[in-house]
């Protein structure tokens, strides 16, 4: 059983990242073998097995995706999200077959149904607009992370100009890099809706953008 943490990221902000049964954090071990050159089948089993350095080459390679996803999809509390796919990741991993693009497309499966726990959730309860503010550390590069921000600042602008149906695909499809059948599956959807959700989002966001005048 896994149970939460907290651990500090790079840019002063605070991740909420799982923990094995010992309180200890996946990175926290075993990182000359994270670093080693293995493949994913390899990394699987080693998963599988409970070896900590595979629990944490998992982690690092899917988190960033994870949170990407959920911020942009304007969740709340998308690092807890993020902590929470992998909990279920932690408790499931036995039984899962497959390789890495299926492995990519569960974890976006499980990520796309905590998403619409919370909406519902959200739906029950007074909204309260989140704050963007963003600690940063003195060893930050200022400028780079002012630019970061704004690029992040558009994106969010473009997607929130998305009906929710469109924006899950296009996100799905980009961020998760599933297939459009996998994302038919995912979000329960044929696979012609699919196409023309993303065929609609597309172009809405293409409009989106030429009213900003500014580049894709």
């Amino acid at each position: 059983m896994a149970r939460l943490g907290q651990d500090e990221f790079p840019g002063g902000s605070r991740h909420t990242r799982p923990q094995l049964e010992d309180g200890r954090a996946p990175g926290a071990m075993g990182q000359g073998r994270a670093s080693a050159d293995v493949g994913f089948p390899t990394v699987l089993t080693a998963a599988r097995a409970g070896q900590p350095w595979a629990l944490e080459r998992l982690y690092t390679q899917f988190a960033p995706a994870l949170a990407g996803f959920f911020r942009l999809q304007r969740s709340p509390d998308p690092d807890d999200l993020t902590s929470e796919v992998f909990l279920g990741v932690l408790r499931n991993l036995a039984g899962f077959q497959g390789d890495e693009a299926q492995f990519r497309s569960w974890l976006f499966t499980i990520a796309y149904r905590r998403l619409a726990d919370a909406r519902r959730a959200a739906r029950r309860q007074p909204e309260f607009e989140p704050l963007d503010g963003h600690e940063l550390s003195d060893s930050v590069d200022v400028e780079a992370d002012v630019d970061r921000l704004m690029a992040t600042i558009r994106v969010r602008s473009l997607c929130d100009s998305l009906p929710p149906s469109q924006r899950d695909v296009l996100l799905l499809r980009m961020v998760g890099r599933l297939t459009v059948d996998e994302v038919a599956e995912v979000i329960g959807r044929s696979r012609s809706s699919v196409k023309a959700l993303q065929r609609r989002g597309i172009a809405a966001v293409a409009k989106h953008a030429a009213r900003e005048d500014a580049p894709l």
